[in-house]
This record gives C-alpha cells, structure tokens and sequence, in this order.
C-alpha cells in the first residue's frame, strides 16, 4: 500500500512523480479506494458543473431582467422592490438559505403526502431506485433533484450581479451615443436590446467569470446540505481522509474550470462588442 501511494519516497519525489502523472493524464492513486482519481472524480465532476452551470445560467437571466428594469424604471417601486430583495438575498449566508429551503421542501412533501407526484427533492442528485426507469422519468428525476440547490446557488448570486447590472446599465444609458440615438428617433426597445443592452452586458460578463471560483465554493457547501454525490462531498470526504492525491487533483480540476470559464468570457467580449477584436 505505501508502495502504491508513493510514501515509500521523499515528498519532493512523490511530487514528481504525481506531475508526471498528471501530465499523463493521471490524477494518482486514491487513499480511499484501490483505484485512480480519473475516474471518480470526473463523474462528480459532471455533477458538480451540471448544478453550477444552471445555476449560474438561471442567476444571469434573473440578474439581467432585473437590473435593467430596475434601471429603466430608476427610483420607481420596481426600482425599490429589486433593491430591496437583492440586498435581502446578498445579506443571507449561502448555508442558511439552502438549509431553508430544503425544509420547506421537506414541509411541501409532508403536505402532499403522494411520493408519486413529489417535485421538491432534498436529498441526493438523483433517486437510488425507480419504478420506471424510462429515459423520461430519470430526466424528471434529476431535474426534480435539481430544484432546491440550484435555486439556493442562484439566488444568492443573482443577489449581487443584479446590483451591478442596474449601476452598468444606468451608465450606459446615460452615455452621449444613447441619447444621440434617442435623438435620431430610434424606438426605445430598439435602442435598448440592440445598442444599451450588449455594451451593459461586458461588465457582468466579466464579473460572472470571476464570480465562477466562488460559486464553485458556494457549490461545496450547497452539495453537502442536499447530499449531492459531487465535487463538494468529495471534497469534504478527502479532508476528512487526508487524502493528499485526491485534494490535489480537486484544485487542479476546479482552477482548469476557473480558467477555461474566464477564457470564454474573454472570447465573448468580442460577441458584445463588435469594436473589441481577438486577432
């Protein structure tokens, strides 16, 4: 077994080994299981991702809707609502709403009473067992699974980007081409999506990439409160373990994603904004 797990050698050699290895496509041995990383933590990470992706995705419609029109429609009772959940959402710790919501799930469920039609699953990332295992029903399965901890993930994200799309937007609409086109008498939707909108949107671009690392952080806490079999768990499991190996590979999985997710955010710029060319 210390042959296998390279604590035969000096820590110095057992890191070169394991950096070739990586280089390999190795991640090293596990402490837990007689097997490599590879493969175990490739699954949670599909887990994992899935969840910060669709939460991410859900926190960026919401945050855009939002801060535009509380923008648009500036010191109205829209204006003061949005404010008013977003700093509401901003100040509740990521931990204490999921763990709110997983018992208001687990309230609905006692209330409904019929396993049958359940929609609110708190507990895992999808059912162990299924009467019917059709292709449909393990979709409905997951997406039910997916609820809770992708509206706990979301909210507290949406909280904050919602905030800085209202201040970018309210700058863009106060920029001298704005009112130029105002002028030309351009329709106040047109001037709005087509030429506000996309120069608003390269600022909260820039911050949902940078805002990814957390919200994979966020993901870890989340995972563990619903039982997800993901990155988090896995994460918390190697702690608890000391396996060295398997936390390394864990921070080298998640700061690729961070980087790949900043690079595409760097390609998009030039989506936005014809003016920013990637030669």
């Amino acid at each position: 077994e210390a042959h296998r797990l390279h604590l035969d050698l000096p820590w110095y050699e057992r890191y070169w080994v394991w950096l070739t290895g990586v280089v390999q496509g190795d991640l090293g041995p596990s402490v837990n299981v007689r097997e490599n990383i590879n493969f175990e933590i490739w699954s949670r990470f599909g887990i994992t991702i899935r969840l910060v992706l669709i939460a991410m995705g859900l926190a960026l419609v919401l945050a855009i809707v939002a801060g535009v029109t509380s923008a648009v429609r500036q010191y109205s009772k829209v204006d003061y609502s949005v404010t008013f959940f977003g700093f509401l959402f901003l100040a509740m710790p990521s931990f204490w709403l999921a763990i709110l919501l997983k018992e208001a799930g687990i309230f609905a469920n006692q209330v409904d009473g019929d396993p049958s039609s359940r929609i609110f699953y708190t507990y895992g990332d999808r059912s162990a067992f299924l009467d019917d295992p059709s292709p449909w029903n393990r979709f409905t399965d997951v997406a039910g699974h997916m609820i809770l901890p992708t509206i706990a993930l979301a909210l507290i994200t949406f909280a904050s980007w919602s905030r800085f799309q209202r201040s970018s937007m309210l700058e863009v609409l106060g920029s001298d081409y704005i009112r130029l086109a105002r002028a030309k008498g351009l329709r106040w939707r047109k001037v709005l999506t087509k030429h506000a909108l996309r120069t608003a949107l390269i600022p909260l671009t820039t911050v949902s990439a940078l805002d990814f690392a957390g919200i994979l952080g966020g993901a870890v806490i989340t995972e563990t409160i619903f039982g997800w079999h993901g990155m988090g768990q896995y994460l918390i499991d190697s702690i608890r373990t000391r396996d060295a190996y398997a936390l390394m590979a864990w921070l080298l999985v998640a700061g690729a994603a961070v980087v790949i997710v900043n690079l595409i955010a760097d390609l998009l710029y030039g989506v936005l904004d014809p003016r920013i060319r990637h030669d």
